[in-house]
């Protein structure tokens, strides 16, 4: 199969860990080598002179062709408009690859045209099998449904990409729902679960990963007490905050968020208010290699979004034998099935903390923890992709638990 797919949430030279998830899936797939895989991930850059501020100013640096991720990918540049024009941005990047797209293709034709986002990565790709005749899937993953699916322009255009789509999928049968209640085709949308590498998140007995974590330059995490860890971009919708307030209520925990992002000042200001600035530690990004460890170490995973659809995370947490306490949202409870996977807990400071408490007092055994997602790998991920492509080129009809 010569599969053309469209990712803006994608690795680049510059930002390696972008869309990692995506990353992981792409190589895991062109590694197979029944796929003939062309990876095209478009960069927004604004005009001038946003375009010389960061972090546009090192992306315009990326280059228009590299494998610096592991796997070829073009990275063509269109115009956004920060903020203002994000509802028109699939027709910009349309209109930026289609020169690209259209040379490829006359070389060696394409047979599908695929997007990994649905927002604005669908409707750009639904203009480009259109002009190239070719069918379409599109991919969603969470965010691009209940953030986007909210914006009236957003959503129609969404909508109409659906309509057109061959066949679509969601990382879970909670967000596969959320798509049908927002008018996409339900008989066309199948589910595929996300992948882990088996390698890199497994077990490590928690005290000695704790003793490497305390250890490691940049990290230094506290080596005694509970320790609480929150991935994830430093965002309002991931919910920070409340495991802040939520750590009044345990005195004797500590925390560690491994992140960046805007809302680390406020984090910080809200931490010393709060008074618990002692026992949170920022750690900024954190790279792939450090987070298993980390997550090892851990007697819990904490991640109070206000949308997923079904973090990697989540999983990643989970075979590394950590339980998690995340809010009823996505595909919670295709992960949390029970007490051994950790709690479900309203987004309140209260009840993310008795949670919390309730797994420090019942704390399950690490191996029996990563048991419970023995069944993922980023082989069985691109397996699973390769024969959705394949039912859609051979008119099979979608299979809803993919």
């Amino acid at each position: 199969m010569r599969i053309l797919s469209i990712a803006t949430l994608f690795p680049n030279p510059i930002r390696p860990g972008f869309g990692i998830f995506v990353g992981n899936q792409m190589r895991a797939v062109a590694a197979r080598g029944d796929v003939e895989l062309t990876m095209l991930s478009p960069i927004g850059i604004p005009p001038w002179p946003l375009s010389t501020r960061a972090p546009y100013r090192a992306l315009n640096a990326v280059p228009a062709h590299s494998a610096e991720v592991g796997i070829p990918t073009y990275y063509p540049k269109f115009t956004t408009i920060p903020k203002l024009g994000s509802d028109s941005n699939p027709r910009r990047i349309a209109r930026a690859i289609l020169p690209l797209v259209r040379r490829l293709h006359a070389e060696k034709p394409f047979e599908l045209v695929d997007a990994q986002f649905f927002f604005p990565d669908g409707p750009a790709a639904a203009i480009v099998a259109r002009e190239l005749g070719l069918p379409l899937t599109i991919k969603s993953r969470g965010a691009d449904i209940h953030y986007w699916g909210r914006r009236e322009t957003a959503l129609a255009q969404m909508q109409q990409a659906a309509q057109q789509a061959a066949a679509l999928l969601a990382v879970s049968q909670s967000l596969r729902e959320d798509m049908i209640a927002l008018g996409m085709p339900g008989e066309r949308i199948g589910v595929h679960y996300t992948g882990l590498d088996r390698e890199r998140f497994r077990p490590i007995e928690r005290r000695a990963a704790r003793t490497l974590v305390s250890a490691m330059p940049g990290l230094e995490i506290w080596s005694k007490g509970p320790l609480i860890v929150t991935p994830g971009a430093l965002i309002p919708r991931k919910g920070q905050q409340l495991v802040l307030q939520a750590l009044i209520h345990l005195p004797e925990a500590r925390l560690a968020l491994a992140g960046a992002g805007e809302d680390e000042a406020r984090l910080k200001a809200e931490a010393a208010i709060l008074g618990v600035a002692d026992r949170v530690h920022f750690l900024g990004q954190v790279d792939h290699d450090t987070l298993p460890t980390l997550l090892c170490a851990a007697d819990v995973m904490v991640l109070p979004s206000a949308s997923e659809g079904l973090a990697n995370v989540w999983i990643e947490a989970l075979a590394s034998g950590t339980p998690i306490v995340i809010p009823d949202i996505g595909g919670a409870r295709e992960v949390v099935k029970d007490d051994t996977a950790g709690r479900i807990a309203e987004r309140t400071p209260e009840a993310i903390a008795a949670a919390i408490a309730d797994i420090l007092d019942h704390p399950p055994a690490q191996a029996e923890v990563a048991m419970l997602v023995s069944d993922f790998s980023w082989g069985e991920n691109a397996q699973n992709m390769v024969r959705f492509w394949s039912d859609v080129l051979e008119g099979r009809p979608v299979h809803t638990g993919v």
